[in-house]
């Protein structure tokens, strides 16, 4: 009760309203944020980031993206490791004209006729959806493929043609998952160390 009281004393405040203005105001110049392993639930607060170009969003508590939709000048989107079940439909997708980097592995996809709604978004050319229970899905790799068609990697390897071409059989160095053609596109952040020598 006692803390309803205060809250409500602060939003009615003219200064607070003015603050909160000016901090939705701010957030539409964000081209960059990071809210990693934070144990968020909502991505609310991004709707008002017009002009954000890369959103990481990567091991927290998200089951809904829909809020991104305002985000239209999207490159990377990296929400690995959430509990995201589906994807928004092909409207959202289209929306997202310019999204080239897409980090989706380690959710809780099962439909892979859900994620082909990825085959709207124009310019996707990277797509990670390993240790998602779709990517255990017989074909999973051939219907991604043959359905996103800007893609040029999926799940650290970039797409053969005998992945595309149905029945054609290539030399060994051109086959789908030949050590060469593997990409790890989103590496681990490594944390510098620092070092503390004797002064």
């Amino acid at each position: 009760m006692f803390h309803g009281t205060i809250t409500k004393e602060l939003t009615s405040h003219e200064e607070w309203r003015h603050y909160n203005d000016n901090m939705i105001e701010d957030q539409k110049d964000f081209v960059f944020v990071k809210f990693s392993g934070l144990h968020l639930k909502s991505m609310e607060n991004l709707q008002s980031c017009i002009s954000l170009r890369v959103c990481i969003f990567s091991n927290n508590f998200i089951t809904d993206i829909h809020p991104l939709q305002s985000c239209i000048r999207l490159v990377k989107l990296d929400l690995h490791g959430n509990q995201i079940k589906s994807l928004p439909d092909t409207k959202f997708w289209s929306g997202l004209k310019k999204l080239k980097l897409l980090y989706l592995h380690d959710n809780g996809f099962a439909k892979l006729k859900n994620i082909c709604m990825l085959s709207a978004c124009p310019s996707l050319i990277a797509l990670t959806m390993f240790d998602c229970p779709v990517s255990l899905k017989k074909g999973y790799r051939h219907v991604l493929v043959n359905s996103i068609w800007p893609l040029k990697a999926l799940d650290h390897h970039v797409i053969s043609d005998e992945e595309i071409i149905q029945n054609w059989h290539l030399p060994e160095r051109f086959r789908a998952y030949n050590h060469r053609l593997f990409f790890n596109f989103c590496p681990a952040l490594k944390k510098k160390k620092m070092n503390y020598g004797k002064v």
